[in-house]
């Protein structure tokens, strides 16, 4: 796959740490990631991973740079020393996106109270739902995928 050319927002808080005209407590780089330590961390160790290309969002962002990301994903994780943690990207304002910059939060569990804090009450609002609608959801995204590989 042919390299895609980095795209770039001069007003981006994100794309103005790549630059180095914002700086950043780095922790890992490759030549299409960036990752760096969160200035408001919620634990010790909270890392934001980018890609060098500006997409607001995930399904923006070229394959190649989203490739590259996994695996630092991982790396960073590991390095926070803790067995537990968090990955956690958000797509959109409704879903508690504040950077419009595609960016994978990491963040470590050390505890009960630290790091991301969910209750599953409030924060994982479960639905029931028939095994016959699950089937006609799953037919419509099987769909969309068939169609999307074409294209």
């Amino acid at each position: 796959m042919a390299s895609t050319s980095a795209k770039v927002d001069e007003s981006c808080i994100f794309c103005l740490i790549l630059q180095g005209k914002i700086p950043a407590h780095k922790v890992y780089e490759t030549d299409k990631s960036l990752a760096f330590l969160d200035i408001n961390p919620v634990s010790e160790g909270h890392s934001l991973v980018i890609p060098k290309y500006h997409a607001v969002k995930i399904l923006d962002l070229p394959d190649e740079y989203l490739a590259d990301i996994g695996p630092i994903l991982k790396k960073v994780a590991k390095a926070t020393g803790t067995e537990q943690f968090n990955i956690i990207q958000n797509n959109g304002k409704m879903a508690f996106q504040h950077v419009d910059h595609v960016h994978f939060h990491v963040v470590p569990k050390p505890s009960p109270t630290e790091g991301l804090v969910v209750n599953m009450e409030d924060n994982w609002p479960i639905k029931k739902v028939e095994k016959e609608e699950l089937a006609k959801t799953a037919e419509k995204m099987i769909l969309a995928l068939t169609e999307n590989d074409q294209q």
